[in-house]
């Protein structure tokens, strides 16, 4: 509660006015008086005032106008509602045209209380209303500080990943052991589709979930350019369903699905050239469903081929999803399926 609250109270009748302001001096009000609607908004707008006080019948403007009025000026003060009538609908109108509270004038001290008890609970809630609009605006700032900082983040993330990336390509050109080689180039692959999670994050407006269909169209397009030669063609399709995914678990079938067409590149059409086909789907509103198949040797009774890095990396990143990876036995080629919850 502040120390001297500031009343202005509009009303055209000197004596009210004048008695007024005696009773509320002596209850710790620092009161202003105008003697109609006119006059009130203009000392309102020269204000500030705690509460403004308007009577409902006045020459001129009345009560009601006299609030539109105020509620109109740049920063609108509390206002409470005083009138003889007792009549409902000038309750109401009084209410909806913005008024904090109504008071009923009667005879006698009993009304000076209320006036005290009704500004003090006005002045209570405006100053409740008005913290709880600075904490507001606060927690959007430091949200808005946050996004920032998380952009900045992705994109020292996002450029880091690249400049490894970088260095794994040169690395691996330089070698002339093929074996070696092609572990550094799978390996510049995982660090390429880490890498376009955190790209996806500092360039969109959402720096905390990831669009899965930008993401993935992006990827496999990377994929294409490296599996699909004029020598081995392979036609990789993608499928996506609109999704949104955390970071964490875009990153994870990020990997997933860069192992998955990377194995079914490498083994699934060695005689020739062939399709692979990445779907991912909603499976009911809490849920995704990957699929990556192809329709080539498919896996017989052996385990499914690279079962290095690149299968430990497959379970581990499922496991981080809490999921694992299936394989449809019944599909002519391979079909590998991967079912996990969106968050």
């Amino acid at each position: 509660m502040i120390e001297t609250p500031r009343i202005l109270y509009i009303d055209d009748d000197a004596g009210i006015r004048r008695l007024v302001s005696r009773a509320l001096e002596r209850r710790g009000y620092r009161v202003t008086v105008a003697d109609g609607g006119e006059a009130g908004v203009a000392l309102a707008a020269a204000g500030p005032f705690d509460v403004v006080a308007v009577d409902h019948y006045m020459p001129g403007i009345d009560g009601l106008e006299t609030m539109a009025r105020l509620s109109a000026l740049p920063e609108a003060p509390a206002m409470v509602y005083v009138s003889g009538s007792e009549e409902t609908q000038v309750a109401l109108a009084a209410l909806r045209g913005g008024a904090a509270d109504y008071i009923v004038k009667t005879p006698g001290d009993d009304f000076f209380d209320l006036l005290d008890a009704t500004f003090r609970q006005v002045i209570e809630r405006a100053q409740l209303a008005r913290a709880k609009a600075r904490a507001e605006d606060d927690l959007r700032a430091s949200n808005a500080r946050l996004e920032a900082l998380l952009a900045e983040v992705n994109h020292r993330v996002a450029n880091s990943l690249q400049l490894v990336s970088a260095m794994v390509r040169m690395q691996s050109s330089a070698l002339t052991d093929e074996a070696a080689r092609a572990a550094l180039e799978d390996t510049q692959r995982r660090i390429s589709a880490i890498a376009q999670v955190h790209r996806r994050l500092y360039t969109g407006d959402d720096v905390e979930n990831v669009d899965m269909f930008d993401y993935l169209t992006q990827l496999i397009d990377e994929l294409t350019q490296t599996w699909s030669t004029d020598d081995c063609p392979r036609a990789l399709v993608l499928h996506a369903e609109p999704l949104r995914l955390p970071t964490d678990r875009a990153v994870s079938l990020g990997v997933i699905v860069t192992e998955l067409v990377s194995n079914a590149c490498k083994y699934a059409y060695p005689a020739g050239p062939g399709e692979v086909r990445v779907r991912l789907s909603r499976d009911g509103d809490e849920r995704f469903r990957l699929t990556v198949e192809d329709d080539g040797i498919g896996l017989g009774d052996a385990p499914p081929k690279g079962t290095g890095v690149g299968t430990r990396l497959i379970r581990a990143m499922a496991q981080s999803l809490d999921s694992i990876v299936e394989y449809d036995r019944t599909h002519s080629g391979t079909r590998a399926i991967v079912a996990a919850a969106v968050a």
